[in-house]
């Protein structure tokens, strides 16, 4: 095990990249259970952070670290190898306590254990798939290469039409509302192909703004979403739930115009 590690990871130069991979998992590890922990009132386990009862988020903490991570890789010139994986340490501590509380960004308001909430632990999962697929040797299909052979100009001109090719076939399988697929084929460009042309999700930006209600591609993609995806991701629900807890809290409501008056 030794000797495949230092072979495959520190000769290949992919150690700070494990070391980001491994810092996001155990941190995301560790702020889940501490959550799990406070959220079941556990009196010897620490609780939240709450100076003079102002409740400070674990996202706070994570932007600190990825800015001191993130500024130190750019600015140490040719850090040592060590150094280096130190800092990525560093920024997958961070990214794993702001990606942790990714739902509170996207929706402004504390929605950790509601409905909205699982879109943090998404967003976890796709970031841990991404580093995978990279530290197992994939990559983003790279730029064209056989320079000499073309010609520079030639070459540059048919990366730069390759990759807007593929960013367009991205951002349509994304707006279709197929998030991994997307991300899969950012390293395998067929998913894009395939991703782009079948129905779009139902309730995606593309179904709500190209399908008519009822009409044929409408009633099609809620037909195939009732057969494929919902087994799928009640399973995928139940597998965020075992790690992360179960996200059933209720929304609190507003309070009313006559609650308001009366203060």
């Amino acid at each position: 095990m030794g000797s495949w590690f230092t072979r495959e990871i520190v000769d290949q130069g992919q150690l700070p990249l494990f070391c980001l991979l491994a810092a996001v998992i155990v941190t995301f590890g560790f702020i889940r259970f501490s959550v799990r922990m406070i959220r079941a009132q556990v009196r010897w386990w620490p609780g939240n952070v709450t100076p003079g009862g102002f409740h400070i988020h674990h996202v706070v903490f994570g932007v600190v670290f990825m800015l001191l991570g993130g500024v130190g890789l750019v600015a140490v010139r040719s850090p040592p190898l060590a150094v280096q994986s130190s800092l990525a340490a560093l920024y997958g501590i961070g990214a794993a306590l702001v990606l942790d509380e990714f739902a509170l960004i996207l929706h402004l308001r504390d929605v950790y254990w509601q409905r909205e909430g699982r879109a943090s632990v998404e967003a976890i999962f796709v970031a841990v798939a991404t580093i995978s697929l990279m530290l197992l040797g994939f990559r983003p299909v790279p730029l064209v290469s056989g320079g000499r052979e073309l010609g520079d100009g030639v070459a540059t001109g048919i990366s730069v039409i390759f990759w807007l090719v593929q960013a367009s076939l991205a951002v349509v399988t994304l707006l279709k509302g197929k998030l991994w697929t997307g991300l899969i084929g950012v390293f395998f460009n067929v998913f894009l192909v395939v991703g782009a042309i079948r129905l779009a999700r139902p309730n995606s930006p593309w179904s709500r703004s190209r399908y008519a209600p009822h009409s044929r591609k409408d009633i099609n993609s809620r037909r195939r979403e009732a057969r494929w995806w919902a087994p799928v991701n009640q399973k995928k629900v139940a597998l965020q739930e075992l790690l992360a807890g179960k996200h059933n809290q209720v929304p609190k409501e507003p309070p009313r115009e006559a609650d308001r008056d009366s203060r």
